[in-house]
């Protein structure tokens, strides 16, 4: 029941909330990305979504526009040379995605969910496939996020996105939703540019 009626309203309301409410947030975090960079104050990328559909991802612009794009992080050589000033301190934080909170009242993404994995993360969609991971919206975050972040390899990640979608709850949603809060803080399981390794990437 929560699943199929109460989930995506609940998502809905919460996110309209959470623009009013963070707005002022928002627009001060515009504001520094404008004054330390030149460029667009959003990043959009195309992101696999519910039943391998595609969307386009909001999120704060953290990086350089010379960013070598549609390419994960782990891969660039020297990620951190493009990250910018204040983009280091949204990725820490990780208001860089506060953003998808427009993604979810479009009804593409959901608050909690598994991450979205960009479009062209064949090895992640097929891992995510044997779990049926792919048959829900992606979140802001998810089980995968709490349990390691990061520092899961894409084995493990998909795994626990599996798990997730077989045990949609609000209960479940609660502890991934106050787990996530919990880990931003502790900054745990961030490796910033991911591990290095193609199976470790982190759909971030």
């Amino acid at each position: 029941m929560y699943k199929k009626l109460i989930k995506r309203p609940l998502d809905f309301i919460l996110s309209l909330l959470g623009v009013i409410l963070l707005s002022p947030l928002l627009i001060i975090i515009a504001l520094l990305i404008k004054l330390d960079s030149k460029g667009p104050i959003i990043f959009k990328q195309k992101r696999i979504g519910i039943n391998k559909s595609t969307f386009m991802i909001y999120k704060f612009r953290t990086m350089r526009t010379d960013t070598p794009k549609e390419m994960p992080t782990h891969m660039l050589n020297k990620a951190d040379s493009y990250i910018t000033k204040t983009g280091k301190f949204l990725r820490k934080t990780s208001l860089d995605e506060l953003p998808q909170l427009f993604n979810i009242l479009k009804g593409q993404m959901a608050i909690i969910g598994p991450r979205p994995a960009l479009w062209n993360q064949d090895d992640l969609v097929a891992e995510r496939d044997k779990y049926k991971a792919n048959d829900v919206r992606p979140g802001l975050t998810g089980l995968a996020q709490i349990s390691g972040r990061d520092e899961l390899p894409i084995t493990k990640k998909a795994l626990l996105d599996g798990k997730y979608c077989s045990t949609v709850t609000f209960r479940m949603d609660s502890k991934c939703f106050f787990g996530t809060i919990v880990s931003v803080f502790k900054e745990d399981g961030v490796v910033e540019g991911g591990t290095g390794a193609i199976e470790e990437d982190d759909a971030k």
